[in-house]
């Protein structure tokens, strides 16, 4: 189930992603967080405890939203904007 849901405005461009191996839809202007929190249950699971994270301060201050593409590259998911054809990983498969 998805953690946020988007209530109102839809009139922008989708855009298509991959999230944990499935094809997932978000919008053009779309930040990762946002694409990946209304697709999921979470941003990431957190190295430590493997818990559920979906982000803290949301202005790129605390470091609680890096999230990973499949292929290991880390990405600040509340200031990065979602683009065709990324594919990105909430799991706790990999650190640091």
């Amino acid at each position: 189930m998805a953690l946020l849901q988007r209530v109102a405005e839809q009139g922008r461009r989708v855009v298509r992603f991959t999230l944990d191996g499935r094809p997932v839809e978000a919008l053009e202007g779309d930040t990762i967080l946002t694409a990946m929190l209304t697709n999921g249950d979470r941003l990431r699971r957190t190295e430590f405890a493997d818990t559920p994270r979906a982000g803290f301060c949301m202005m790129g201050a605390c470091q609680d939203c890096w999230v990973r593409t499949e292929e290991g590259e880390r990405l600040r998911a509340c200031g990065t904007f979602i683009v065709d054809g990324l594919r990105l990983l909430s799991g706790g498969e990999w650190t640091s």
